[in-house]
């Protein structure tokens, strides 16, 4: 028999010992590989390499918050721009193309956020060289709605199903009586497209409530530097006209000064270029333009980083401790195998060939338990992942593989050399006459 069969039967000699210090270091490594997938979908979400867009114009605050509310619908909007800031920018010889949105709302049913956003959305890339794929057809009509799959998944909606949508959060929020069709159906991107309902900027103005008063609205444009006319300051000056129920009989289309986007898509002709153009509105008081990259990396590295950094840490410990059970556990045996050895000794075993039995013993213990904590890691991955996508939208796919997990295995096989080498060194001393007496 070799070295390594040797050392199986001893384990199985002391199998529910041998089998709670290799479940040791199993559950430290499980814990480990679900972190390290976990981190990488995260990674992977927030910290795209590229956009199909090279900035994000909104108002003037935080860069982390305008991110955020904007791409991932994870936090409120700042106040919104004027529309006519968006005609400005669109035709500014920097900008390839500028697609608005308005944000705030969610759908009555499943509370997923509505995007109203203009057909030119779909044309933008949502990763790098990752088009958007529909069933059915994008938005056309004012009604019109398109869902991501996870919508779909959902709310059990298919292509000619109405909705209606809740201004504000549902719990709180005003239910509008304007009814939006679905059109059509997204493809799976593993992104916040996927929890999010898109309905054209038409339709979102075109809801009751959504209209800004017209002498506020006024005011605000002269704010951003827009001339404002004496005939429009007389129209909001002049009282509107209501029924004997209290309805406004004023349903005139909404003046271009009463629209408002909640932030702006922009592609410019360049990279150099979107550097030139965010420089130009940075200067300004009216509005920040934001490369996306860069808030997203600076919350991976300092928020999501450092959770990832503690989470190995702790199952690095969780494997030293598992370690040191081990250890003591073949420690604590020789004294109980001192016969055993001086038998093999005795029968013309080396005591080299006593002492790599304990380092093969010790190896496989925890390669033994590396496997396992490998095979469990992925299974609870895959227990998670509908869970984590239910919750958050966040594809998880249990099968990936981090190439990190191949450094595990050639860590534990030294970390089994390391303490079966004492236990190694006891069996290497162990007197023959000795032991053979006891």
């Amino acid at each position: 028999m070799n070295l390594v069969t040797i050392a199986f039967k001893s384990i199985q000699q002391r199998l529910l010992s041998s089998s709670l210090t290799a479940l040791s270091v199993a559950l430290g490594v499980m814990l480990m590989v679900a972190v390290l997938i976990i981190n990488s979908v995260v990674s992977g979400l927030f910290s795209q390499p590229s956009f199909g867009y090279h900035l994000i114009v909104g108002p003037k605050g935080s860069d982390l918050s305008l991110a955020l509310s904007a791409i991932y619908r994870l936090d409120r909007p700042g106040e919104p721009l004027p529309y006519l800031f968006y005609k400005e920018l669109k035709h500014h010889e920097l900008v390839k193309k500028a697609v608005p949105i308005a944000i705030g709302d969610v759908t009555e049913q499943g509370s997923f956020p509505i995007v109203g956003t203009i057909p030119e959305f779909f044309d933008l890339d949502y990763a790098y060289e990752k088009p958007f794929q529909v069933r059915g057809q994008f938005l056309q009509k004012p009604f019109d709605a398109v869902i991501g799959s996870r919508v779909e998944a959902e709310n059990g909606w298919d292509i000619g199903a109405e909705f209606r949508m809740i201004h504000g959060s549902a719990d709180s929020g005003h239910t509008h009586d304007e009814k939006f069709k679905v059109v059509g159906v997204l493809k799976a991107t593993g992104t916040p497209n996927d929890r999010t309902v898109f309905i054209s900027l038409a339709g979102f103005w075109g809801v009751s409530g959504h209209e800004k008063p017209l002498s506020e609205a006024l005011d605000r444009i002269e704010k951003f530097g827009y001339p404002v006319s004496d005939a429009l300051k007389q129209k909001a000056a002049t009282p509107h006209k209501h029924d004997d129920h209290g309805h406004d009989h004023d349903h005139e289309e909404l003046l271009d000064e009463q629209k408002e986007v909640s932030a702006i898509f922009v592609l410019t002709t360049g990279t150099a270029q979107s550097i030139a153009l965010a420089g130009q509105i940075n200067e300004g008081v009216k509005a920040q333009a934001v490369n996306p990259v860069f808030p997203m990396r600076r919350l991976m590295t300092v928020i999501v980083g450092n959770i990832r950094l503690a989470l190995l840490v702790l199952t690095s410990l969780i494997i030293v401790v598992s370690a040191v059970s081990i250890f003591v556990s073949i420690y604590n045996s020789m004294s109980d195998r001192r016969r055993e050895i001086g038998i093999m000794r005795a029968l013309g075993a080396r005591r080299s060939t006593v002492f790599s039995i304990i380092l093969a013993e010790s190896a496989l213990l925890c390669l033994g338990g590396g496997i396992i904590g490998l095979l469990l890691g992925h299974s609870l991955v895959f227990i998670a992942s509908p869970i984590i996508e239910a919750r958050t939208g966040i594809l998880v796919n249990p099968l990936s593989f981090e190439p990190l997990e191949l450094v595990i295995f050639p860590v534990l096989l030294l970390v089994g050399s390391l303490i079966g080498f004492l236990p190694g060194l006891a069996a290497y001393r162990t007197d023959v006459a000795a032991a053979l007496s006891e």
